[in-house]
């Protein structure tokens, strides 16, 4: 968002994309590790497969999800406190669409890579 006489740009920093980045590796790593069958099917719905491997699809499909439940809460705070309910605080209302906001403005970001990397290659001599 840009305010009118501040400049402040909402253009999120690659810092974020690479600690996210640096997030998925770890868990990779931790993943990879001998695992007992229980630890088998959760890891498949945090987005590993039985191998130790971390499945895209999954990781993308559960962090889109994140964030529209992100997105869902913060509609439902701003809606309970636009119809007067007392036990929504303003400062909660604005927390959950900042964290919102932060969510999507990042996922953004982490698809433009996506498509840049996508097209770098694409663009790659055989």
């Amino acid at each position: 968002m840009q305010s009118g006489t501040g400049g402040i740009s909402s253009v999120i920093d690659t810092s974020k994309i690479e600690a996210m980045v640096a997030q998925l590796k770890a868990a990779a790593a931790r993943a990879s590790g001998p695992a007992a069958p229980e630890a088998d099917a959760a890891a498949s719905q945090a987005g590993t497969t039985s191998m130790g491997r971390m499945d895209f699809a999954n990781i993308l499909k559960s962090s889109l999800d994140s964030v529209s439940d992100q997105q869902q809460q913060a509609g439902q705070l701003s809606k309970a406190y636009s119809m007067g309910d007392n036990s929504v605080n303003l400062s909660d209302v604005m927390i959950a669409g900042q964290k919102a906001n932060i969510a999507l403005q990042t996922t953004i970001q982490v698809r433009n890579k996506l498509v840049t990397a996508y097209t770098e290659i694409m663009n790659m001599q055989v």
